[in-house]
C-alpha cells in the first residue's frame, strides 16, 4: 500500500516539476512581456 503512495506521489511531483520547467523556466521575471505589435488590429 505505501509502495503505491510513494509511487503516485513521485509521478505528481514530476508532473509538477515538467509543467513548472515549461512554464517558467528560463524566463526572468516570470511571464513575458505582451507583444504590442499583436495586439494591434490592421
Amino acid at each position: 500500500m505505501y509502495l503505491i503512495l510513494l509511487e503516485a506521489f513521485a509521478a505528481l511531483a514530476v508532473l509538477v516539476l515538467i509543467v513548472w520547467w515549461t512554464m517558467f523556466h528560463g524566463r526572468r521575471g516570470g511571464e513575458l512581456p505582451p507583444d504590442e505589435d499583436r495586439d494591434r488590429k490592421p
